[in-house]
């Protein structure tokens, strides 16, 4: 018969507000200090021949640094883009809301349960069915959107300082292009 060994709690214990942690230390390092892509590396001359890695990695570095920025309001860039639909709209039912941005139906539950407590956005009745509700930008999400336009700015800039305006016209094109693609 086996006997039964507690076994200690090997979590740790949360460090105290305001400490850092080696998470923050390496999403600081990726944020302030972004490593660079050595095409001429050997291991990396395959992924810089995909387009596809290329755009993830564009991707990936536009998100740090919007959510960076972000990150005093306790927003990320998910957020973020709800809000900017909801800027357009008149409202939108949550089902609606997953397939335009592409995000999972539970996720947006989540998402626009956080707007709602930051009171960015609100659930309010469906003019064309009472069982249904959609949700709407608020005067105080509005005014969050206006403010953060500057730095959406400034990633964008950030992102595409090696281009000049007209490779960045082409690019947005070419994406648009590709984004609108069913």
């Amino acid at each position: 018969m086996l006997e039964s060994v507690p076994q200690t709690d090997r979590r740790r214990p949360p460090p105290p507000p305001g400490a850092r942690t080696r998470e923050t230390a390496i999403t600081r390092q990726h944020t302030e200090n972004p490593p660079s892509i050595d095409a001429d590396e050997p291991w990396m001359r395959g992924l810089h021949a995909d387009a596809g890695y290329l755009l993830y990695r564009l991707g990936l570095r536009s998100g740090q640094l919007f959510n960076t920025f972000l990150q005093e309001s306790g927003l990320r860039l998910r957020h973020y883009a709800v809000l900017r639909f909801l800027a357009t709209s008149q409202g939108a039912l949550q089902r609606e809301l997953s397939t335009r941005l592409g995000y999972d139906p539970s996720a947006i539950v989540g998402l626009v349960d956080d707007l709602e407590k930051l009171g960015f956005a609100e659930r309010r009745p469906s003019p064309d069915d009472r069982r249904s509700r959609i949700v709407v930008l608020t005067d105080a999400g509005g005014a969050f959107l206006r403010d953060t336009d500057e730095a959406g700015r400034r990633v964008t800039n950030d992102l595409l300082g090696p281009l000049d305006p007209a490779e960045r016209d082409t690019l947005h094109a070419l994406l648009q292009r590709i984004a609108d693609r069913p």
